[in-house]
């Protein structure tokens, strides 16, 4: 299926109360965010050694992988790989239809949204129940999430609240705090009932075994603690080397992603439940899923897309996605993440729009914890869509030839400025608009958005031959 983005673009734009809700949301994220980072003097370096751990890792990952596979199993625990999302998904349903399971609660995880896990146990008469508030609000809404850390992020309180109304049954309300405890309420019931627990990892440790998940609202917890079974579901690309790198990755995940110093919860899960322990899963099940990452690391320019930690912060940043927000990409990732993610993961063909969603202004890059060069990576991408593009194009193509044209004219000083001059006489006589003023779909199209300003009387040429003379 090809995902494309233009067709739900102009629906982001038209509509008022999303742009609100976007405007509003990314105040106060930024602010945080800046705050935090500015408390922390060596931001920089850190930046550079959570890159350098991440390129070191990437270029040893079976190593680290199997090392974290051993330690896992030392354990207690079991490790299943996953070539493609849809055996992770199957290994799943059969696990539930062996163990008579019928509901499974779920900690937040893009990464279950990337393999489509949801719709695939509803289909085999699985009921899941996300916890996260945020998730739990979408999947009331039938929707997707439109942002990696906030994935209602695009809806209002007053949207959320007419929500539980409608669905929960909740007295109208504009208290948050009673919003709330009307989902925590009915969460706990499924916390309590629910004999499997699914969630996603944020690091897992291969020197330790250990799993790492950050939270703010303590579901992770309960997911992992009551249920009789717990799912962990991780991209190969989680694994960092060692426990002393893990203050670090929480250091600039954190502050990046929510602008706290520590989130409420940072959850060290290390196999099942032990004899002496009183709470956690009698089985713990780690699914490591490629989907099209081992594919990316044989790509040695493309590989540092696989260093992402799921922070966010790029699209809090990025002026796409504050203009038109998540669901306009169309994609399980959004943002400078999904535009340069999504092509990789599926391929250019199936994904053409998403590379060219940017304008390459560079913030993404400036925000980035790990300093992905995520600029470079889009421009590569839209590179090998034109390459494709022009493989499979026609002999003659009318973009080819308007290129052609413009390079004989930039090679050419004498006809560039006699184009120049009478540019400069059309556009005299278009008006305050212009070129945007001719009846030419080129222009007319691109003014429909823009404002050409007007060009200048003289040229920099005729202005510097009168300096001189």
């Amino acid at each position: 299926m090809v995902v494309k983005i233009s067709a739900n673009v102009q629906s982001a734009l038209a509509d008022e109360t999303l742009q609100g809700n976007l405007r509003r949301a990314f105040v106060d994220t930024l602010h945080s965010r800046n705050e935090a980072v500015s408390e922390v003097p060596n931001w920089e370096e850190l930046r550079d050694y959570a890159r350098d751990v991440k390129a070191h890792t990437l270029s040893r990952l079976p190593e680290y992988l199997q090392s974290l596979e051993e330690k896992v199993l030392e354990q207690g625990g079991k490790v299943i790989w996953a070539e493609t999302g849809q055996e992770a998904v199957q290994f799943i349903v059969d696990l539930s239809h062996r163990r008579e399971i019928r509901e499974v609660v779920k900690g937040k995880s893009m990464l279950s949204e990337e393999i489509h896990l949801n719709e695939s146990l509803e289909r085999a008469q699985i009921k899941p129940v996300e916890t996260d508030l945020g998730e739990y609000v979408i999947q009331l809404a039938g929707e997707k999430p439109s942002h990696l850390v906030a994935p209602a992020l695009h809806k209002s309180r007053k949207q959320i609240a007419d929500l539980f109304v409608q669905e929960l049954g909740m007295a109208p309300t504009g208290d948050v705090l009673e919003i709330t405890a009307t989902a925590r309420k009915l969460l706990r019931r499924h916390f309590l009932t629910a004999r499997m627990g699914i969630t996603g990892v944020n690091f897992a440790v291969a020197e330790t075994g250990t799993i790492v998940i950050v939270e703010n609202e303590g579901n992770v917890g309960l997911s992992v603690a009551v249920p009789e079974i717990h799912i962990a579901l991780m991209g190969i690309e989680k694994v960092i080397p060692r426990s002393r790198d893990l203050a670090v990755f929480l250091k600039l995940l954190i502050r990046s992603a929510t602008g706290q110093k520590i989130t409420s919860y940072v959850n060290c899960l290390s196999g099942p439940r032990r004899s002496d322990e009183l709470d956690g899963p009698q089985e713990f099940y780690l699914i490591l899923i490629d989907n099209g990452r081992t594919k990316i690391l044989a790509d040695d320019f493309m590989r540092e897309s696989l260093s992402c930690i799921r922070c966010g912060a790029c699209l809090n940043v990025c002026p796409v996605y504050q203009t038109i927000g998540g669901h306009a990409y169309g994609s399980t990732y959004q943002g400078p993440l999904g535009a340069m993610l999504t092509p990789l993961l599926t391929s250019v063909s199936e994904a053409p729009e998403h590379a060219f969603a940017s304008s390459l202004c560079g913030a993404c890059h400036e925000v980035c914890p790990v300093k992905i060069p995520i600029p470079q990576i889009l421009l590569k991408l839209r590179e090998r869509f034109q390459s494709e593009r022009n493989q499979k194009a026609a002999s003659f193509s009318l973009e080819k030839l308007v290129m052609q044209v413009w390079a004989r004219v930039m090679c050419a000083p004498s006809l560039y400025a006699r184009l120049g001059r009478w540019a400069r006489i059309v556009d005299k006589v278009c008006g305050k608009r212009g070129m945007g003023r001719l009846p030419v779909p080129p222009f007319s199209r691109w003014m429909k958005h823009r404002d050409l300003p007007a060009l200048p009387p003289q040229s920099f040429r005729e202005l510097y031959s009168k300096e001189v003379s």
